[in-house]
């Protein structure tokens, strides 16, 4: 392990196993709140104070669209910060440079163009159940920050991959 390693890496490290858990239990929140909604619609919203007349009502299958996409999207967060954890590892070996870092980081980078395609389809829900008299506000849809994330991971993933091939000529010619 390299002295020179700086101390947030550490806090890395807890930082993105304390988000596994949160994302499971997000995850897990989410599962509740729909099978809620399926297996016990009427006591659900009678919980939640919709009365039965309302206008509401009808945009449920919509919003169960959305509970179903953030499921999905629970994986898809675990993988990254999975492989995050793994890149994580690498850097405190003082072994960063490696391929596996680069296929770690092109994994990233599909995850998060799914997230991102998952945002988009949210967002179009989103507002084609929002009417003026119930607006839907979702934090959903195009996301420059989220492309760029995007693009960002697939550059990096490049990246390390020249770097990790550059080792392996240095190491050869040592």
């Amino acid at each position: 392990m390299s002295k020179d390693l700086p101390a947030s890496l550490p806090m890395a490290g807890a930082v993105l196993r304390s988000l596994v858990v949160l994302n499971w239990l997000y995850g897990g929140a989410i599962l509740v709140l729909l099978l809620a909604t399926v297996l016990a619609e009427q006591w659900t919203l009678g919980a939640l104070g919709v009365p039965r007349t309302s206008p509401m009502r009808p945009i449920l299958p919509g919003l169960r669209a959305i509970a179903v996409f953030g499921l999905i999207a629970i994986p898809l967060n675990y993988r990254i910060l999975r492989q995050l954890l793994a890149m994580v590892d690498t850097v405190r070996r003082g072994d960063a440079f490696i391929a596996a870092n680069a296929t770690r980081l092109r994994t990233i980078a599909r995850a998060l163009l799914a997230l991102q395609l998952i945002s988009m389809l949210v967002g179009g829900i989103g507002k084609a159940l929002s009417t003026p008299a119930y607006p839907v506000h979702l934090d959903a849809g195009f996301s420059v920050s989220g492309w760029l994330a995007v693009l960002m991971a697939c550059v990096l993933a490049h990246v390390f991959a020249e770097g990790a091939r550059m080792r392996e000529d240095l190491a050869g010619t040592v």
